[in-house]
């Protein structure tokens, strides 16, 4: 079955639909997947290397401190993938992206396991530091309401029995989610909260150098991971539309 055939004749002109065709995009995925894979664990080793071994302990929150090498990581890749998620949804709204749908589908299964990792490990950070596990601070109930959103996303695509419903659906809730990235940004500017302000910003960063370049390692070896897995897991979706694709051609002509 030609792999053109699988996807609607406007997406084979030019432009950002070149990249539409599945077997395009398996090939590039293909030869991408193992810089991203390998790429993301080594970062990962290197970055929490230098945070947990080389870097010092806060003058004031001490070891705890080193939980922000996950952390933080996880926190700027939750926002990012919902980022992801929403732009995803605006190709397949707008633009009728072939790929749109299925990369929306799975983004949002690893963007809410970023999330529960973010609010988890910031669960582990709260405790010595607030005393409590849990506090309904504006950052945290924020951070909360995206996962919400993320499951959402994932329960109502796959809620109806026609999937391009379901795509429709999902998209436009993840586009109505947008509004809380930047409530999760300027939280801690906008009310009175327990959270602490970005360390690292535009003008600058607060966090010494030591500790400062084991953070951004990590986070960029957690990206990689990010990409990684969405990266596969569209690629396994593809291949399974287009293994089903095959099978529906193979019983209409039996």
């Amino acid at each position: 079955m030609d792999a053109s055939r699988t996807i609607p004749a406007p997406a084979r002109g030019r432009g950002l639909h070149r990249f539409a065709n599945p077997g395009r995009f398996l090939r590039i995925a293909a030869r991408v997947q193992p810089f991203l894979t390998w790429g993301g664990l080594i970062l990962i080793a290197v970055g929490l290397y230098g945070g947990l071994v080389l870097a010092p302990a806060d003058w004031q929150q001490g070891e705890t401190v080193r939980i922000m090498y996950v952390h933080v990581p996880f926190a700027w890749l939750a926002s990012a993938g919902y980022g992801g998620l929403a732009l995803a949804s605006l190709f397949s709204l707008v633009w009728r992206h072939p790929l749109a749908d299925l990369a929306a589908v799975e983004i949002g299964p690893v963007g809410a396991a970023f999330t529960a990792l973010c609010l988890i490990t910031g669960s582990l950070w709260g405790r010595p530091m607030w005393g409590a596990w849990w506090v309904w601070d504006a950052r945290l109930t924020s951070v909360l309401v995206r996962f919400f959103l993320y499951l959402g996303h994932a329960a109502l695509v796959r809620a109806f029995d026609d999937p391009e419903r379901g795509y429709r659906a999902g998209a436009i809730l993840a586009l109505v989610g947008v509004v809380n990235l930047p409530i999760i940004k300027f939280s801690v500017d906008w009310w009175n909260t327990l959270h602490q302000p970005a360390s690292i910003t535009l003008s600058g960063s607060s966090i010494a150098a030591s500790m400062l370049w084991p953070l951004l390692v990590s986070a960029l070896g957690w990206s990689l991971a990010f990409a990684a897995l969405v990266t596969a897991r569209l690629r396994a979706a593809v291949m399974e539309r287009r293994i089903a694709g095959l099978l529906s051609a193979r019983a209409e002509g039996a």
